[in-house]
């Protein structure tokens, strides 16, 4: 049943991942279009602008996600052995190197990872979560962000936000060009053609308005799916579903944090800001607790 659901899990994401691509790709080719005449000439440019998000952020993500969510650094073993000891060994039998270890002064309990990839990771804590979770209950939760780590989510998350960034940056670009003329002359052009390049007008124009809205709803979906896994993994470490189900429902019944970034919300283990639920979970950062509890107690 665990490996089952880890493949599953697996499949789901490399389909959410194709759906980006290819979302990027056409809001690209609707960019460059509708305002500037030329639909390779936008795809060249949304490929472009996600190589230089791509890049810019993974190089450095860890510092900036770490201060954003104002975590502090532990350097040694000395400055806090009982998690310095836990993230150590499910780093060990995760077999990915020791994190960066960073503490959050938030009495919400609630953690999780980022980095590049595992030999540049790092995992934070909330003091919330140290103060109400057993030790059994800890390794479930470093459990569910050594799998992050693992299986690459960290990097995997990084990318989904450039992707978006980048999304971002081709409507900005494409409606200052409409204000500034190269809507126009797009326009212009097409008035002149027949009705099916009328009607491609109108649909790149929908796409490029829809644009922001997909791209989020594609990066929420990646982030649940995610989450999943993750869970499945910690399983898969700990041999102790147990453990993790009780640090779900703790963490489930508290108050939202102070100190989150809500730019970082996805990353966390749980929802940090105990959002109300969107319709159908599309919006989302989280898949339902209950539901993640639910599959945990079916393994």
């Amino acid at each position: 049943m665990l490996f089952e659901q880890i493949a599953r899990n697996k499949r789901h994401t490399l389909y959410v991942m194709a759906a980006f691509v290819i979302l990027l790709a056409v809001i690209g080719l609707a960019v460059g279009y509708v305002f500037f005449n030329s639909a390779i000439a936008g795809l060249l440019v949304a490929l472009i602008a996600a190589v230089f998000y791509m890049v810019l952020m993974i190089s450095q993500s860890t510092d900036i996600v770490m201060s954003m969510n104002h975590g502090r650094e532990l350097h040694q073993a000395d400055d806090d052995p009982e998690l310095w000891h836990i993230v150590e060994d499910m780093a060990l039998v995760a077999k990915v190197p020791m994190p960066r270890v960073f503490i959050i002064d938030d009495e919400s309990p609630n953690a999780f990872a980022t980095g590049n990839d595992p030999e540049h990771a790092a995992v934070a804590v909330t003091t919330g979560i140290q103060a109400r979770l057993t030790r059994e209950e800890m390794e479930g939760v470093i459990g569910h962000e050594m799998s992050h780590v693992r299986n690459y989510d960290i990097r995997l998350q990084t990318i989904a936000l450039a992707l978006t960034a980048a999304i971002s940056l081709l409507v900005n670009w494409g409606m200052n060009a409409f204000w500034w003329g190269g809507g126009r002359r797009s326009r212009d052009n097409d008035r002149d053609g027949n009705g099916a390049q009328v009607l491609l007008m109108i649909l790149a124009i929908v796409v490029i308005i829809l644009a922001p809205l997909a791209a989020s709803l594609v990066q929420m979906a990646l982030s649940r799916n995610r989450e999943y896994l993750a869970d499945a993994g910690s399983v898969e470490l700990t041999r102790n579903p147990l453990g993790l189900i009780s640090a779900l429902e703790k963490i489930d019944d508290s108050q939202p944090m102070q100190a989150a970034d809500p730019s970082s919300a996805a990353l966390y283990i749980s929802d940090p800001f105990k959002a109300k639920k969107s319709w159908m979970h599309l919006f989302d950062t989280h898949p339902p607790m209950a539901d993640r509890i639910t599959r945990l107690k079916n393994m």
